[in-house]
């Protein structure tokens, strides 16, 4: 994407780190006219009855002369890009937790349907990071890196895409977010083109998430062009022999050694868009403090095209 659209309300520039990430900045006149549509349906209206989360996309669009939509799906599915980072520009009292909520619920059905969140039991996922875990993933564990990975490596739903929101943070220091562009990766050909890469893995999944079945797919495929795409996170496979077991730890062993991560810090308020083929993301370990919060908000789906 050589040229950034202009859009009126919105602040639209390329990451200081790459401009393979777009970053969308609302201005306050943007979220002045969303408080209204925004506030016709509570959240239980939003999990009970879908149709209401289009609404209130159309309005998030609207706001752009219906313009958003197009712009987004267009980084999204580009795969120089295929990523954004998005949110209000400044602090207010009109930005609650659930106006966050809401704004990441229009964002996500202006790209496609989210999937339903086995581990919630919803359209998206709100948890926390804290001090003191007893979960059985990396999820929330505060002190141990979350090494790169994709999403919906253990489920049968197409996840096309990804959202992830920052909805709070307190007494925090450190938990950057770290991301990679597959095209990036300076060991992509070398661990993409292994036939063991290619084959079928199992994949499965601890309890939290709710899932009771086991899937099977590679790790490595290709997209109708020919080019590499990736389905991978290092907590779920379950290796058939030797071979498989050893080849992921390559694999992991590259993507943590990666030079090309990009580590960067998002405000609270914000959300990171990513296509969930050819982007990894993780997350840095927090400095231990008995007081650290954090709160998300995950949404992941398909395109309307599938």
């Amino acid at each position: 994407m050589k040229n950034l659209l202009k859009l009126d309300g919105f602040e639209i520039s390329f990451h200081e780190k790459s401009k393979r990430i777009i970053n969308i900045k609302i201005e306050d006149q943007i979220i002045d006219r969303l408080v209204f549509p925004f506030k016709k349906f509570n959240i239980t209206a939003l999990e009970y009855k879908p149709f209401t989360r289009f609404t209130i996309a159309k309005s998030l669009d609207e706001t752009a002369s219906n313009k958003l939509s197009n712009f987004l799906n267009e980084i999204i599915k580009d795969r120089d890009t295929g990523c954004f980072i998005i949110g209000p520009k400044h602090k207010s009292s009109k930005i609650d937790q659930t106006f966050l909520v809401k704004l990441s619920t229009a964002i996500t059905h202006l790209i496609g349907n989210p999937n339903h969140d086995s581990m919630a039991g919803k359209y998206y996922a709100r948890f926390h990071v804290k001090h003191e875990d007893n979960s059985d993933s990396y999820l929330r564990k505060a002190y141990i890196n979350m090494d790169l990975h994709t999403d919906g490596t253990y489920v049968r739903e197409i996840t096309d895409w990804i959202l992830m929101s920052k909805l709070e943070e307190e007494n925090v220091i450190g938990g950057e977010t770290a991301l990679l562009h597959l095209d990036d990766w300076e060991h992509l050909s070398d661990l993409s083109d292994d036939k063991i890469g290619q084959q079928n893995f199992i994949w499965g999944s601890p309890k939290s998430k709710n899932i009771d079945y086991k899937v099977e797919h590679p790790v490595f495929s290709k997209d109708s062009d020919g080019k590499p795409i990736i389905s991978y996170i290092d907590q779920f496979p379950e290796p058939k022999n030797m071979d498989q077991g050893l080849f992921l730890q390559r694999l992991s062993d590259a993507l943590e050694g990666s030079k090309n991560k990009i580590i960067t810090s998002l405000p609270v308020g914000s959300a990171v868009v990513a296509n969930n083929y050819f982007w990894l993301h993780g997350r840095k370990p927090f400095k231990e403090n008995k007081n650290l919060s954090r709160e998300l908000l995950r949404i992941r789906g398909s395109f309307f095209n599938n």
